[in-house]
């Protein structure tokens, strides 16, 4: 029987078969294996880079197959990711600004809280989609700001 190659947790496993899986539905699923059952549910998909996030028995598990270009895609440098480099934020709506979590000289990555904008009664949590470093912050705690208005540059 074919091999199949596996990362899990970010190590490689093979597998050659053995293992039969029912779906009860989209989400959940039954994985039986040398005749026992382990119960499934998927937590994350992220198709374009070929990744899973399970969870069976109550363990959280990264799954990605292996595929034939994998290892030409490495050599080659395609697979590390392109992050954007940040310029400023501007306010994506009109609003009043709730909370400052930067400082100026503060590094970010992406997914780092930057401030908070209260809107139509509705807080919103402005987030880095990329990196760089506050350069000048142009808002204060309470301010109200117009769409487009620049809040935070970056260097």
């Amino acid at each position: 029987m074919e091999n199949r190659v596996w990362i899990i947790d970010e190590k490689e496993t093979k597998s050659s078969g053995g293992s039969v899986i029912k779906w009860d539905d989209e989400r959940f699923f039954t994985l039986t294996f040398n005749g026992k059952d382990f119960f499934g549910e998927i937590l994350e998909e992220k198709s374009e880079d070929h990744k899973l996030k399970i969870k069976i028995n109550h363990r959280v598990f990264e799954v990605k197959k292996k595929g034939e270009l994998d290892e030409l895609i490495a050599a080659l440098g395609l697979d590390v990711q392109k992050v954007r480099k940040l310029k400023e934020l501007q306010a994506p709506m009109p609003g009043r600004i709730v909370n400052i979590a930067v400082t100026v000289g503060q590094e970010l990555v992406v997914g780092d809280e930057i401030l908070s904008l209260e809107a139509m009664k509705m807080e919103n949590v402005l987030k880095a989609e990329g990196v760089g470093t506050v350069k000048a912050i142009h808002i204060i705690q309470g301010q109200v700001v117009e769409k487009g208005a620049v809040l935070i540059e970056f260097e």
